[in-house]
This record gives structure tokens, C-alpha cells and sequence, in this order.
């Protein structure tokens, strides 16, 4: 039986969720709230030092692996080994992503290439390699990373606001396949989180601190529980008529005041 009674609706019991880039930052604070609310989750990056650190934070249902997903042709061979020694994948969680900042006319096919190969390119080979054991079980939640990058005319971002963008179209594109399936297709799209990457983008620059937050209704930044949070809400049953959306999670900047 589906649970109906608060706080089961929101439980993550006998889920496991994928989460790429998980080791730090947003996807860590992805993979704590949904471990909290009861998934198993496994881990995917890059660097294996952060996410030996990031699962032994996690305890017990965690686990990672190294890999990288610009890799295309082996996700699938990733898919079969976590289901072999984790069970089914029923959550995946689209989160690792690289950045750019440099002006458009500078940036290079090759770098344009590279922020693609990993927020899209990447993750779709990742999607479709999970997908079909989703649809089989008639049972699953995919969540991208989207970003205000995609809903606004931001500076020095081109390739990384391209790649935002192209998700959008991607995930109402899946949302329409698979939905009818029972496998459901969203998006969080964070706004300023108080991160490592952020505070470096903020060093030395107290101005576009100043300016973000004089943009954000709640006047502050956003921490990666935020995010987290609603990652969980989307994953769980009190989501389940919940699909082809795209969450903004930020303060309220969204509302283009």
C-alpha cells in the first residue's frame, strides 16, 4: 500500500538513489537528506578521496564508485555493477555538473564541448541506461540539476547557461515518455547556495555578493539542505502526480521582480 499519512508520504524507505556528483556540495546535501529519509544511496564522482569522506559521513546504505560520466559508452556497464551489488536504482539523481566562467566570444568549441558532454551528454547516457529497469518495475524518479542559468540573461556563463537550457528541453522531452510509465521526470533549479564553489566565486568579490542578494527576496543566500530537501519531496510519494516540473529553490529571485 502506497503510505497516505504524514510523515510516511515523505519516507524514501526501500528506495536507492544514483546521485552523480555526490562527494561534495549539492549533491552531498542531496544524498544526506535522502538517507535521512530512509534511501540507500550510491554515490558517483570523480575524485574517490571525497567520496570515500561523503559515505563515511553517510554510514550504513551508503556507497559509492568511482567513475566519470563524460564515459558514455559505459554507463550502462555502471548501472549493471551498482544493481548487482546494490539492488535496483528507483531514485537517479542527474547532479554533477563542471563550470566556465569566461566570455562568450573567448570560449572555445572545445570548452563548449566539454560543459556539454557533462550536464547533457552525460546525463542522458546515464538516463537511458537507468530508464529501462524504471519502466520495467513501472516505479522511479529522475531529478536533473537545472540552474537560474537557464531562466535568466547571466554574464560569462555561455556554455554552462546553453547546457542548462538544453536540460530543460530534455527533461519535459523525457518527462512526456516515461510519465506514462510511472517513472517521473523533474527538475530543482538552485538559485545562490552557500557552497565551496560559490564562496570562491564570491572571494574578492564583495560586489556580486551584494548584488545577488539585493536580487533575492529572502535576502540571503541558500544552503544545500534547501535543495536536498526538495530533492526528497520530488523522490517521494507526496510527489507522485508530480512531473515534467522544473522547482526553483531560490529564495525567491525566480519571480523576476
Amino acid at each position: 500500500m502506497k503510505p497516505s499519512t504524514f510523515p510516511e508520504v515523505f519516507s524514501l524507505r526501500g528506495e536507492h538513489a544514483l546521485i552523480t556528483g555526490g562527494g561534495t556540495g549539492i549533491g552531498l546535501a542531496v544524498a544526506r537528506a535522502m538517507h535521512a529519509a530512509g534511501a540507500r544511496v550510491t554515490l558517483v564522482g570523480r575524485r574517490e578521496a571525497e567520496l570515500t569522506a561523503a559515505v563515511g559521513s553517510l554510514g550504513e546504505g551508503a556507497a559509492y564508485l568511482v567513475h566519470d560520466i563524460t564515459k558514455f559508452d559505459a554507463a550502462g556497464e555502471l548501472v549493471t555493477r551498482i544493481t548487482k551489488e546494490h539492488g535496483p536504482i528507483t531514485c537517479l539523481v542527474n547532479n554533477a555538473g563542471i563550470h566556465l566562467k569566461k566570455p562568450a566570444i573567448e570560449t572555445t568549441p572545445e570548452e563548449f564541448q566539454q560543459v556539454m558532454s557533462t550536464h547533457i551528454f552525460g546525463a542522458h547516457a546515464l538516463t537511458c541506461a537507468v530508464a529501462p529497469g524504471m519502466i520495467e518495475r513501472r516505479h522511479g524518479s529522475i531529478i536533473f540539476m537545472a540552474s537560474m542559468a537557464s531562466l535568466f540573461g547571466i554574464p560569462l556563463v555561455v556554455a554552462y547557461a546553453a547546457a542548462k537550457s538544453a536540460m530543460i528541453g530534455m527533461i519535459r522531452t523525457m518527462a512526456t515518455e516515461l510519465s506514462p510509465h510511472n517513472v517521473r521526470v523533474n527538475a530543482l533549479a538552485p538559485g545562490w547556495i552557500d557552497t565551496a564553489m560559490s564562496r570562491k566565486a564570491f572571494a574578492g568579490d564583495p560586489t556580486r555578493k551584494s548584488k545577488i542578494i539585493s536580487r533575492t527576496p529572502m535576502a540571503r543566500l541558500g544552503e544545500p539542505d534547501d535543495v536536498g530537501w526538495a530533492a526528497v519531496y520530488l523522490s517521494s510519494a507526496a510527489a507522485k502526480f508530480v512531473t515534467g516540473s522544473i522547482l526553483p529553490v531560490d529564495g525567491g529571485v525566480s519571480m523576476g521582480f
